[in-house]
């Protein structure tokens, strides 16, 4: 791992909303939200990533289009090795999200990006060997309380995204706010129990 303090080592905008369908259908694949994740630590030529992921260089340049014609990668900086100029890639925004509405141009997201069954499926060989550390918490909120909360819980997750990549291991961040949509067990108001 690079001992770099400036995480990225290339400018980049804070966050990106996905618009359109192209973009959405660029970030749903896992291999290229891997690429994504490897862009947060430094920029990277088609050779450094295939080599990270261990996937031939042809496979690694067409996820790595996708995602450049899609707005969500784009070319930081050239270098010229002999006769062949080499393009180091970057993000281009540390955050992508698509709006409450999940959707980007009337198109959906797919029903597998869901980023707690990826983190689900990620953190199960730590949690077998009880290195997994969470928790799950409710609590009965008004809307505006939870957006509230949820700008804290941003603030640190651009925290997390702006960290210096050292270290020997990768450690996973998974947050989540959600409406409980089913029937969850709430207390009477005491008001209503002294009543009766």
């Amino acid at each position: 791992m690079s001992s770099n303090p400036s995480t990225p080592d290339y400018e980049l905008a804070d966050r990106l909303e996905l618009t359109t369908a192209e973009q959405v259908r660029a970030i749903s694949d896992p291999l290229r939200t891997t690429l994504l994740g490897l862009l947060h630590e430094r920029a990277a030529t088609v050779t450094e990533l295939a080599g990270a992921v261990k996937r031939p260089k042809s496979t690694v340049a067409h996820h790595v289009g996708v995602l450049a014609r899609a707005g969500l990668l784009r070319v930081v900086r050239t270098r010229r090795v002999r006769a062949i100029e080499e393009r180091y890639y970057g993000r281009a925004a540390r955050m992508f999200y698509v709006g409450l509405g999940r959707q980007a141009d009337g198109v959906a997201l797919p029903p597998d990006f869901n980023d707690f069954e990826v983190a689900a499926k990620e953190s199960n060989a730590a949690y077998e060997l009880g290195q997994l550390r969470g928790f799950i918490r409710h609590a009965r909120l008004s809307e505006e309380r939870a957006a509230e909360f949820w700008q804290r819980i941003d603030e640190v997750i651009h925290e997390f995204d702006r960290l210096p990549r050292s270290g020997e291991r990768v450690y996973g961040f998974a947050v989540g706010l959600y409406p409980m949509l089913d029937d969850y067990p709430v207390l009477p108001d005491p008001q209503e129990r002294q009543e009766s």
